[in-house]
């Protein structure tokens, strides 16, 4: 439950419910928040088109230092 309740957290604290920062928010929310980006990015919803798996990458590079732990990032590529 730790871990699901932190991926909406952002890297650079803008997130919720709390507003956790870089190192604060545990490990397994900041993977868990890469992988659900790289998801919701190329799954079709109902929203937005499905997109491909390099805009994806891309918008995961885009966000790194920003949304996402730019060491997640890295190593998901």
């Amino acid at each position: 439950a730790q871990i699901a309740g932190r991926h909406p957290e952002r890297w650079d604290g803008q997130g919720y419910p709390d507003g956790l920062k870089g190192e604060e928010i545990p490990l397994g929310g900041r993977i868990l928040a890469v992988a659900d980006a790289l998801d919701a990015l190329t799954s079709d919803r109902p929203y937005r088109k499905i997109g491909t798996f390099e805009e994806a990458l891309q918008d995961l590079r885009t966000n790194r230092s920003k949304q996402f732990d730019p060491r997640v990032v890295g190593n998901s590529l």
